[in-house]
């Protein structure tokens, strides 16, 4: 790492060097990308018992309404996402994204309703920006408040539960998307049921000056090991999960990135909230007439992995990409390489033959279903 680069340490930062993570910049912080055991055996030991992850580069946000009313904090954040943001209840939390006026992506982001507010985590390179666009469109209704003093700890993994619940027990009966406050190691600390690996898990938001003690405390059971971005990578791409700035951005859609998913009912047909984000005119159209491209799975043929930014081509010998890997690698779980990317529409029916050039070699893939391992959230 190029020592004459400052950058943002976290509250884990030390634990992490003293842990003997490899350090990297990411998005403007020193974080591990990987440790000793390496990024295969870290991704496995996530899937098979509990892997510990220091996400405190993420953003996190308070929206405070001003009138007192939580209804009014919801529905000045649905002036920015295509969410339902009313309907969610109080200790639930959601996926959403932030569209721009031509309905391309500008972040995606989790939200949860506290009852008396709403608390947002939102990516790390776009959490400047996006801080910046909640203050210039929703300052009339709600106090915006970034929290800079405190961590975020994903605990990940089958064994996540049995691991939080020896210093939490209340953490055993929450389900996926649940949001509780929770007292652990006598420090307040603010839990969601929720993780962006595929695996049941934890996310928690500790106070900063709490932050080493809790991860130290979560790493003495032997079920749980530090796992750097790289896993988390290899984690998330297994899953078919979305990485902000390779496989959605601002010239993807909610629609062509595959995300129909996310945009509730209510906001999309009928009805006085249907409509009313930035983008609407683009992206709700979309959902009857489709979208150009569309975000696929990815199955190479081989065992090479294709990376992202390889183009695609409709057959061996075609001059004109059809599409192009937004993220790929190797699947330690699929025991194959895997990717994802985006096709022509017509194209993104799984089975479909494509070619990806790696290195002007003309590599055969096939559009494949996502996810590549079947998620294992606690539903109930």
């Amino acid at each position: 790492m190029d020592d004459t680069v400052r950058l943002n340490r976290t509250p884990l930062t030390d634990l992490n060097i003293a842990l003997g993570g490899k350090m990297v910049n990411f998005a403007g912080y020193e974080m591990p990308v990987q440790f000793a055991p390496g990024v295969m055996k870290e991704h496995l030991h996530t899937r098979a018992k509990a892997g510990l992850f220091d996400v405190s580069h993420m953003g996190q946000v308070i929206l405070r309404p001003r009138s007192g009313r939580v209804e009014d904090a919801a529905l000045a954040l649905e002036r920015l996402v295509p969410v339902d943001v009313l309907g969610l209840k109080p200790g639930r939390q959601r996926y959403g994204l932030f569209t721009d006026e031509k309905g391309g992506i500008l972040d995606d982001l989790m939200f949860a309703n506290r009852g008396d507010h709403l608390f947002l985590v939102v990516n790390a390179a776009c959490k400047a920006q996006d801080v910046a666009h909640l203050r210039a469109h929703l300052s009339d209704a709600c106090e915006i408040e970034e929290l800079t003093d405190r961590g975020l700890i994903a605990l990940q993994g089958p064994a996540a539960e049995s691991a939080l619940a020896k210093l939490a027990p209340e953490a055993a009966d929450m389900a996926f998307m649940d949001l509780r406050e929770l007292s652990i190691l006598g420090i307040s600390c603010l839990v969601s049921r929720s993780g962006y690996s595929g695996e049941d898990g934890y996310e928690i938001s500790v106070p900063g000056t709490h932050a080493e003690a809790l991860a130290k405390a979560l790493l003495e059971n032997p079920d749980v090991q530090p796992i750097g971005l790289g896993a988390r990578d290899s984690l998330r791409l297994e899953a078919g999960l979305c990485l902000y700035g390779n496989d959605i951005d601002r010239t993807t859609t909610p629609v062509a990135a595959a995300l129909e998913w996310a945009v509730q009912k209510v906001r999309r047909t009928g009805g006085a909230r249907a409509g009313g984000f930035p983008g609407a005119d683009v992206v709700l159209p979309e959902f009857e007439n489709g979208a150009p491209t569309r975000r696929v799975g990815l199955a190479p043929e081989g065992r090479a992995p294709i990376r992202g930014g390889a183009d695609l081509y409709a057959d061996e010998a075609a001059t004109t990409p059809v599409g192009h890997v937004t993220s790929g690698g190797f699947g330690p779980t699929a025991e194959a390489p895997v990717a994802m990317g985006y096709v022509p529409t017509a194209l993104a029916t799984p089975g479909t033959r494509l070619w990806a050039d790696v290195r002007g070699k003309r590599l055969p893939v096939a559009v494949a279903t996502l996810p590549f391992v079947t998620p294992r959230y606690k539903r109930s």
